[in-house]
């Protein structure tokens, strides 16, 4: 097998001021990245504005959504947004999707999970391919005949599909072009991931190297490295709880999930970060001076990762700064196959 080669990412929160999104995403192209993405969090922006703005900065990254979710936001509206930001940035936009989470904060209840992603994924594909056949489905059916009515740029998204289980992990081996586990650093649950797209791809006759392997985590690099990694501790703890159980390699002793658990609810986010140990850190976040971020990437890279993803916040007062860092000090020091 000739391995893909590995693209280096950034993820950007959607919470910042009309034009910064622009700003961040031209300076990652200038720095050599080759794919900005951009969050689809809970209670934070609709990514879509911040991508357009992005596709008008940006003339060469690829971009999307990481990940729009069927459950707050119809198939249908998906493949519209979809199809404007791949217009806008002429045919560069990956489409995301994942079941979301933390859902129930707005009464939404999160039934079959991995169905609801197939038939989305079924239904958007059914309308970009424009012929009227329709698509059968329980959940979102959709009636031959109806076709878009607005020109396409591509017939077909690449799709990525963002999950942790078995379940949804072996739906990517079956339909997705990209599987991204989101919150994930540790090179020792990669094998555990190429073993869940095997499985799922050898059952739709394909081979889980057809899929693209992403792994993306908080991110803080600056060149005081102890200060970095203060602060990715504190971005940590605020999702520790809700990713920590799902990594099969990690052991997170009870006593010290409770304590986050609870620090983190009563917005003591520092003390709950300086809870976390090294090891634990290093599993769920890219953290330190540029050469600590680079040896962690390089791991990644070498354990069979097809893009590392740099997400939010990057550096450790300002996004700016540390998308340099990474253009700079990080990926001159990456082997990438």
């Amino acid at each position: 097998m000739i391995r893909k080669p590995v693209e280096i990412g950034i993820g950007l929160q959607s919470d910042k001021a009309p034009g910064r999104y622009g700003e961040l995403a031209a300076l990652a192209e200038r720095a050599g990245i080759d794919v900005v993405s951009v969050f689809s969090d809970l209670l934070f922006q609709p990514p879509v504005a911040a991508l357009l703005e992005i596709a008008r900065a940006t003339s060469t990254v690829r971009l999307g959504a990481a990940c729009w979710n069927p459950f707050t936001l119809h198939p249908y509206e998906i493949a519209g947004q979809f199809a404007a930001i791949d217009a806008e940035s002429g045919g560069r936009a990956y489409l995301g999707l994942a079941k979301g989470t933390w859902l129930d904060a707005i009464g939404v209840a999160q039934d079959r999970p991995v169905a609801r992603l197939r038939e989305a994924a079924g239904h958007i594909r059914a309308l970009m391919r424009g012929d009227g056949a329709g698509f059968e489905s329980e959940f979102y059916p959709l009636q031959p005949g109806v076709r878009l009515r607005y020109p396409l740029v591509r017939e077909t998204a690449p799709l990525l599909i963002g999950a942790w289980g078995p379940m949804g992990v072996g739906l990517a081996g079956r339909i997705a072009d990209e599987h991204k586990v989101g919150g994930a650093a540790n090179p020792d649950l990669v094998a555990v991931m190429r073993e869940r797209l095997d499985a799922g791809a050898r059952g739709a006759g394909r081979s889980g190297d057809d899929v693209r392997l992403v792994f993306g985590a908080v991110t803080v690099v600056d060149e005081d490295g102890q200060a970095a990694r203060t602060a990715a501790r504190r971005e940590v703890a605020m999702y520790l709880d809700a990713i920590g159980a799902l990594d099969p390699t990690v052991e997170i002793p009870d006593d010290l999930a409770v304590r986050v658990r609870e620090l983190v609810a009563s917005g003591a986010h520092e003390a709950a970060g300086a809870l976390i140990p090294d090891e634990l850190l290093d599993r769920f976040a890219f953290s330190g001076t540029p050469e600590q971020v680079a040896a962690h990437a390089q791991a990644l890279i070498d354990a069979g990762v097809d893009r590392v993803e740099f997400g939010t916040p990057q550096g450790l007062h300002d996004g700016a700064v540390g998308i340099a860092l990474i253009g700079e000090r990080v990926l001159p020091l990456l082997s990438r196959p």
